[in-house]
């Protein structure tokens, strides 16, 4: 099944690096309109998976995730929209220059080929990945969560459908139906079909990917990500922002999971932080030094500093300032978002320039890192490695590039 997948995905990514700007718009409007024209079947097989997921018990957190509605189908729809109006990346020329020889020399960008993307039980995913991948003319073979499998088949179904209407191959997005383990782990080295394999989900999911592939590996998502307040820090804008990176969606990996705080402001910091954070139910887990000035609060292990919790705790440490932040962060941290909160700066540009992450902050939440915020129109997902990509990954992200040359008879000698 693998083998015919890849076949039919790499012969599709050959007419797709040939389709006009307008046969991609059709395309992703066509999708755009079926997903609204199905919404009844839609959310018929949805309700499977959710039924299915009650069953077995899973969190509230994890069913919202899975489950659908009418709105956010219509959102999805209204996605497939949006990316159809960004600049389309592919055939950029990067820039041309002319050797002594005569030879022009290039650089454009063209498309990656064909996409493999392992994610988890969100139904949205399936949806961003095929027309993020259309309009970068991206093959992409799927492959979702059981717990998703209903739903996901259904969304690939109107896909597909859509893209025959507008005289495009349907193995163009193509998904795994088969959604064991086994497959998971032949997927992971069909170097022969797949250009690159993009692992969306948890901590678990990415690791066993970058563990066990051989195909060429994007590592997205896990963010163990944390907040600073300097000694010179406007208290009060600290005391916003660690609300905001910590509970506006705690289960996102730009979420803060660490707030770090100098030993000369923490009087004062750690009480208005705590009282800012109170009506969320926030949980604070502190090092003696944090105790002491709130008592109330569970002790902190090495292990929470370690943790991405996604989940409404916090673990909080008092450091000698800036040094043994920058020090806490970069041995901690999953290179995905870091911020400091200061009016000092020296601070500020020592943080950004030694802080080793894709994104790094001065006086703003670490809740931006998103396509979206960063104007890119949407994502695939964030890159927490530095080579092809780093941080949110958007269209560009999603090519690569090839040298073009043009001579007149020139040869070597």
């Amino acid at each position: 099944m693998l083998e015919q997948l890849g076949k039919q995905a790499k012969e599709a990514s050959y007419q797709l690096m040939n389709i006009s700007a307008a046969e991609k718009e059709a395309a992703l409007l066509a999708i755009a309109d079926g997903l609204e024209e199905n919404i009844p079947a839609i959310l018929a097989e949805n309700k499977k998976d959710v039924d299915a997921l009650k069953a077995k018990g899973a969190s509230e957190a994890f069913i919202d995730r899975l489950t659908l509605s009418e709105k956010r189908i219509r959102d999805m729809a209204d996605g497939a929209r949006k990316v159809n109006q960004l600049p389309d990346p592919v055939g950029e020329v990067l820039g041309m220059t002319k050797r002594p020889n005569g030879l022009v020399i290039g650089k454009k960008r063209v498309p990656l080929g064909v996409i493999g993307i392992i994610y988890e039980a969100r139904p949205n995913v399936t949806v961003d990945a095929a027309v993020l991948c259309l309009k970068t003319s991206n093959a992409c073979i799927l492959r979702g969560g059981s717990e998703a499998i209903c739903s996901n088949s259904v969304i690939v179904d109107t896909i597909t459908a859509a893209l025959k209407k507008v005289g495009l191959s349907e193995h163009s997005v193509q998904l795994l139906r088969d959604t064991s383990r086994e497959t998971a782990a032949q997927m992971m080295k069909m170097n022969e079909y797949l250009d690159v394999l993009i692992p969306r989900g948890g901590k678990g999911l990415i690791q066993s990917v970058v563990q066990n592939a051989t195909v060429p590996v994007i590592e997205t998502g896990t963010g163990n990500c944390h907040v600073y307040i300097e000694k010179t820090a406007d208290l009060a804008m600290a005391a916003d922002i660690i609300t905001n990176a910590k509970t506006s969606r705690p289960a996102v990996c730009n979420a803060a999971e660490t707030l770090l705080v100098d030993e000369a402001v923490a009087e004062k910091a750690l009480p208005k932080a705590y009282e800012a954070m109170k009506e969320f139910g926030v949980q604070w887990r502190g090092c003696e030094r944090t105790r002491k000035i709130l008592p109330q609060i569970q002790p902190a292990t090495e292990e929470d500093y370690q943790t991405e919790y996604n989940d409404l705790i916090l673990a909080v440490k008092v450091v000698s300032g800036l040094d043994e932040a920058i020090s806490h962060i970069n041995k901690y941290g999953t290179g995905h978002s870091e911020a400091i909160i200061t009016n000092d700066y020296s601070a500020s540009n020592r943080f950004l320039n030694e802080v080793d992450a894709a994104a790094v902050y001065v006086n703003a939440s670490t809740r931006f890192t998103d396509g979206f915020e960063f104007g890119f129109g949407a994502e695939i997902g964030i890159s927490t490695q530095k080579l092809h990509a780093r941080g949110p990954m958007g269209l560009c992200e999603l090519t690569t590039t090839k040298y073009i040359i043009y001579g007149d008879g020139q040869v070597r000698r």
